[in-house]
């Protein structure tokens, strides 16, 4: 009868959809609270990108608030809006899953388990270090999201959960990215449209490059070998994971490679390769590298020799287990549509940025850094974050006595370590590696509060050194 009661009395974490909708539904109520208004911008002729105009905020008197019919709209608007994504994703996974249905993955992994052994954990430092590196330099981000299925299949053979493979990709690229060291898109265009010169600070950057990466590595494999030792200490105990194949590590161990999975290894291999060369030689972005990953499968088929009415219904069954991810993107943009349609989000970072009007540089450092978290769940996007906060939060540094250097600091902490919390950002990733959001939130509060602190104190420490 006690436990009966304690079920009852259980609060259970609403599903994903839920979340969102509720979400979108309080953006909804905002637009009828938060009063209209908006910035002027202008082009900075440095980056070429359109930055906010200080002290040109005005309200917006002629703006109609969004209405019940405007919220189912804004779902259909944030799907087309999203096609890009939503098709990137789809023929990622396409590809990656004519690789595993042709067994290229599954040998690859037998491969890789009778040469490491009992070393094979290593693989979440190595991967999370090399996509922290290449995310932090580079900016990549979006380029990773054929890994995921491919990495959650891997831990699953090797005894982990899903989480442990997806949180591998995702905490490795978000926390490199992040941390930005030569980041392109986020640091850089902070720092050129502050006014600071552009590549500044690097010493410390480098240092919490080091820092968070190593935390985010011993938290994630601390939580592995847990796992690992007792599979009811996952937190996705009892959570049904669709369209991968579970098999022993003994079972992986006894697959051998054949001669057309080799070169379908190569051709994996060779496909990364020339992806992280055309975006950063060619400027390829979503469109160009969706085509790749549809081309790579159909070579993929080719060479597995599958005929062309096999490939087509390979591709067909790949897209099933991608529907609930696909769905995911559309809520997220709507979430930003209804926002931009009631015009909240320059007044909300409008009278967030006057809560920093006389104090003292700590609190004004801290206070910062608490905004710029707080408007991430606002703007999805590092470069419209810095485009339209840092022309706001440099000068008011400077009123308070902090250099310029540590507003794009917190800007930095604020727009890329938020990626693995606010739903608006982490939705996304948790749809690709199939993991509920309320599952994630789980396993990465608690790592998310040790960022935060982490935070503070290097914000603490920036301001001491005068950075």
């Amino acid at each position: 009868m006690e436990t009966a009661v304690k079920k009852k009395r259980q609060f259970k974490m609403p599903h994903t959809y839920v979340i969102l909708i509720a979400i979108m539904m309080l953006m909804l109520i905002l637009t009828h609270i938060i009063p209209a208004g908006e910035y002027q911008r202008i082009e900075d002729p440095v980056s070429g990108k359109m930055v906010v105009v200080a002290d040109s905020y005005q309200r917006l008197d002629d703006v109609k608030a969004p209405g019940i019919f405007d919220l189912f709209l804004a779902l259909q608007h944030g799907y087309v809006e999203a096609a890009d994504i939503m098709f990137l994703i789809i023929f990622a996974y396409g590809f990656v899953y004519m690789l595993t249905k042709n067994g290229t993955m599954d040998a690859a992994l037998g491969t890789m388990v009778r040469k490491v052994g009992n070393k094979v954990q290593l693989l979440i430092p190595l991967t999370m270090i090399i996509l922290g590196v290449l995310s932090s330099t580079m900016g990549i981000y979006e380029e990773v999201y054929g890994l995921f299925p491919v990495f959650v299949g891997i831990f699953l053979a090797l005894g982990y959960d899903t989480l442990v493979g997806g949180a591998t990709i995702f905490l490795g690229v978000s926390i490199g990215y992040a941390a930005g060291t030569l980041n392109p898109y986020n640091v850089v265009i902070a720092q050129d449209v502050a006014g600071v010169t552009p590549f500044s600070g690097m010493g410390l950057r480098i240092i919490i490059f080091v820092v968070f990466e190593t935390v985010a590595i011993l938290y994630l494999m601390n939580y592995a070998r847990k796992v690992k030792a007792n599979p009811l200490k996952s937190v996705m105990y009892g959570v049904d994971v669709e369209g991968v194949q579970r098999k022993s590590l003994d079972e992986m161990s006894e697959v051998k490679m054949t001669g057309r999975q080799k070169l379908c290894l190569l051709l994996f291999f060779g496909v990364i390769g020339f992806l992280m060369y055309a975006t950063l030689k060619l400027g390829w972005y979503i469109d160009e590298i969706a085509a790749l990953f549809l081309m790579g499968m159909v070579a993929a088929g080719i060479i597995s020799g599958y005929s062309a009415t096999e490939i087509c219904k390979t591709f067909i069954e790949s897209t099933k287990t991608m529907v609930s991810s696909m769905l995911v993107i559309g809520f997220t943009r709507g979430i930003l549509i209804l926002m931009k349609q009631g015009c909240i989000t320059d007044t909300i970072v409008y009278y967030l940025v006057n809560l920093l009007n006389g104090c003292s540089t700590y609190i004004a450092a801290y206070g910062m850094l608490f905004l710029q978290n707080i408007i991430k769940f606002f703007i999805n996007g590092s470069t419209s974050q810095a485009t339209i906060t840092m022309p706001i939060m440099a000068p008011t540094a400077e009123l308070v006595g902090l250099s310029k250097q540590i507003a794009v600091l917190a800007y930095q902490f604020g727009n890329g370590f938020a990626d693995i919390f606010w739903p608006t950002s982490c939705a996304l990733c948790c749809g690709l590696m199939g993991v509920p959001i309320n599952k994630w939130y789980k396993f990465v509060a608690p790592l998310f509060g040790i960022f935060v602190l982490l935070e503070i104190a290097f914000m603490t420490v920036a301001v001491f050194i005068g950075y």
